[in-house]
């Protein structure tokens, strides 16, 4: 088993870090990611203010969501392009009149994946079996329900983690491994993999990773980087 994670280190742009900590803009810097915050949620809720005072309030499904997460100095990273926690994990708010209870909250790991076949069930219409994702719709209506179905997340060619409640367990293209005990280990701090008393663990877990994929394409296919992660 091969363990060191040499590529996690490589995604993480340890330099960018070092940069803002030169400067002295790690406090600048988080405040004005917390800004942008803020900023989207006033906007989030005009538009949610406008959606209460009309009439189409009872049949309008909302759905909230972002497509990455982000780390700001966690581990020496800023950004994205990790499949660490801060970057993997993202908001998700769904709420469909008649079903949600209100304020509920779910701890289940889902995927944004699984976005599409909700609404698919939703909006009435027909599944389509080689769409990937599971509806979330069970959960919608008890966000205690059974939910034995682990998130995976992808970042570049080869590179996979998968979430569960209680653990994540990533392998990387060059073989090596990470394993975290989220009940004990929230932040990802203490490597498990290596261990033998986890190998079964990490046997199930491995089991919610593809078997196969699609080759890799664009203009960043040979580095397995994805064109959006790209600096320049």
């Amino acid at each position: 088993m091969v363990v060191p994670v040499v590529l996690a280190a490589t995604l993480a742009r340890t330099d960018f870090h070092a940069k803002i900590v030169a400067a002295g803009k790690w406090d600048d810097a988080i405040r004005a990611y917390v800004a942008c915050i803020e900023f989207a949620d006033r906007c989030a809720g005009r538009v949610l203010d406008a959606l209460d005072a009309s009439p189409r309030r009872d049949r309008t499904i909302v759905v909230l969501w972002s497509d990455h997460g982000w780390h700001l100095g966690e581990k020496s990273h800023w950004r994205k392009s990790t499949l660490w926690e801060e970057a993997t994990r993202v908001p998700l708010v769904v709420v469909v009149p008649g079903m949600t209870p209100t304020g509920a909250v779910c701890d289940r790991p889902v995927s944004l994946m699984d976005l599409y076949p909700t609404l698919v069930e939703l909006c009435g219409l027909p599944p389509r079996a080689e769409i990937t994702g599971r509806s979330l719709v069970p959960l919608l209506t008890d966000p205690a329900a059974p939910w034995d179905h682990p998130a995976l997340t992808t970042h570049g060619s080869g590179n996979f983690s998968v979430r569960s409640e209680h653990w994540r367990y990533t392998r990387y293209a060059d073989g090596s491994e990470e394993l975290y005990d989220h009940d004990a280990d929230p932040h990802e701090w203490t490597n498990l993999a290596g261990r033998a008393d986890q190998a079964n663990v990490i046997a199930e877990l491995r089991r919610a990773m593809p078997t196969d994929r699609a080759p890799d394409s664009g203009p960043d296919a040979k580095s397995g980087a994805n064109s959006e992660d790209r600096d320049d």
